[in-house]
């Protein structure tokens, strides 16, 4: 290649670079229009946590499908060939120039066999375990609605947290707006000689104060929008633009302010996944206390094969001819000792499902205690923190707009924690 001909290829590489680095920087500086309810949809799409939670409730659905099975009519085949060694042939003498032959020279024998078992009798043991398996899988779908309502949640509070870092620069800006007017005016007065230069110092110390709150305010917002990001799933460079309002409330906040503490108490024991969790466990464990009993009981089988074969050694005397046998027969199965293993996992089962059911207990007396404080912690606060209360604030107009928005994400935060409290999220 001549020196024009990799001058060429090295400004085509150039040129593709550029319009890589162009495209992605573009990429970093378009603006994410986004909802609240979109932040949660993204969030729960891509959250890592959901992935493994939905990973464990498919796999304890399959085991719930594999234990089923158990209880089911197996067949299989199988098929098979065989050379052996050349032998004397072995027979009698019938007549005179006539041999019975009973143990012909056949070094090629081919066998087929299909065999099917059924279980007919097995003492309780596959319902069981199929119990069991179904109680896992029940759980599991509880564990991945608790992981959900927080990732819900979670995403919520980022939400806000971000709507209110970005009000919190606004007004701090135009705080740093006014503070560069008082310096100006401040001049002004000094070079008229109405004022001492002192006063410009002074005006540019709070300059400098206010100088650096922009710059954590603004250091803020891009760590609240970074997290954000990450929830969503959204590049680190994204610039995302929140379009629900700050004055909007939570979707179904409206019929659970209107209840009562006892009716919001009662309602997250019924609706809190946590628990539906818990106790489905118990229930397995109580299943498997009755699985491990039945394995001290006798089960029956029945099984069916038929086996195509060349030569069948079921007819004599054997032959090359292909030659089909069946076989129909029934089992029974009795353990007579088991040197007490099934006492033992009994126990074990029991032991597991009484830990439970303390768990359970523990769990509905934190809701009734501490979950108790927390709804009516919260409700208060959904209905106490108003805009009417932060208008009447004795402050500047830019402290009251600030709080304005804090107050009202709070309560945009606060109805979210309530309804993850009830396990309506």
């Amino acid at each position: 290649m001549n020196a024009i001909g990799r001058w060429g290829v090295m400004v085509m590489v150039m040129l593709m670079l550029m319009l890589v680095v162009g495209a992605r920087a573009a990429s970093a500086q378009t603006s994410l229009p986004l909802s609240l309810d979109e932040a949660i949809r993204r969030g729960v799409e891509q959250a890592p946590r959901m992935a493994e939670a939905r990973a464990r409730e498919a796999a304890a659905g399959a085991t719930t499908t594999a234990r089923r099975a158990d209880g089911l009519p197996s067949a299989f085949a199988t098929a098979g060939y065989l050379r052996t060694n050349h032998v004397p042939a072995f027979g009698f003498l019938q007549s005179p120039g006539s041999t019975l032959v009973l143990f012909p020279d056949i070094p090629d024998n081919y066998r087929v066999r299909a065999e099917m078992d059924v279980p007919l009798y097995s003492a309780g043991r596959v319902k069981s375990l199929t119990e069991v398996a179904r109680a896992d899988e029940a759980a599991a779908g509880a564990d991945r609605g608790t992981v959900e309502q927080d990732v819900r949640l979670e995403v919520i509070r980022a939400y806000w947290l971000l709507v209110m870092a970005r009000e919190n620069v606004s007004v701090i800006e135009r705080g740093l707006e006014r503070t560069d007017a008082y310096v100006r005016d401040a001049r002004s007065q000094v070079d008229a000689g109405v004022a001492s230069p002192s006063d410009v110092l002074t005006a540019q110390a709070q300059r400098a104060r206010q100088s650096v709150r922009v710059v954590q305010a603004r250091n803020a917002a891009a760590s609240a929008q970074l997290e954000l990001a990450r929830l969503i799933g959204a590049p680190p460079g994204q610039s995302i633009v929140t379009t629900t309002a700050v004055s909007a409330p939570m979707n179904g906040i409206a019929a659970v302010s209107e209840q009562s503490a006892d009716a919001l108490i009662a309602r997250a024991l019924q609706g809190r996944s946590e628990r539906t969790s818990l106790t489905e466990r118990r229930t397995g464990f109580q299943a498997s206390a009755v699985a491990a009993l039945a394995n001290r009981k006798p089960w029956i089988g029945g099984a069916l094969a038929v086996e195509p074969a060349s030569p069948n050694s079921r007819y004599i005397p054997r032959s090359s001819d292909w030659n089909t046998s069946w076989e129909l027969g029934v089992n029974l199965t009795w353990p007579l000792f088991d040197g007490g293993k099934a006492k033992a996992n009994y126990a074990a089962a029991t032991a597991q499902a009484d830990g439970v059911e303390a768990r359970i207990a523990d769990f509905d007396a934190m809701v009734g205690s501490t979950e108790a404080r927390r709804v009516l912690e919260e409700r208060y606060r959904a209905g106490v923190a108003t805009s009417t209360d932060v208008l009447d604030a004795q402050v500047s107009l830019l402290e009251a707009e600030l709080e304005r928005t804090n107050l009202a994400a709070s309560l945009r935060l606060s109805e979210a924690r309530l309804l993850r409290a009830l396990g309506g999220l």
